[in-house]
């Protein structure tokens, strides 16, 4: 199956297209079907979306999983721990990063 997937156009966040728009949780993708590049073309062009692309992914007992190791870390998070991780939205993050 054939997923879409970019970042959302105001926050950044990965997202995924889940029929009817956009999600930010991968186990809502569905099949893009055969021709992703029209959904593509007219969700980057209304600004929902900004540097998407189709991915190949398959749907197991746990969900959707992409094929690639790179789209399975943007769909489920840091491969480190989260309390190692860095928080952009935390105010006080640059006091903890440095």
């Amino acid at each position: 199956m054939k997923v879409l997937t970019g970042n959302d156009l105001k926050t950044g966040d990965v997202i995924w297209w889940a029929g009817e728009g956009w999600s930010r949780h991968v186990n809502d993708a569905v099949d893009a079907g055969e021709h992703p590049e029209a959904i593509l073309a007219r969700e980057e062009a209304a600004q929902r979306v900004v540097g998407s692309y189709a991915i190949d992914a398959s749907v197991t007992g746990e969900g959707v999983r992409p094929a690639h190791i790179k789209e399975r870390i943007r769909a489920l998070g840091p491969t480190v721990r989260l309390d190692l991780s860095l928080k952009p939205a935390d105010p006080a993050a640059g006091n903890w990063v440095i």
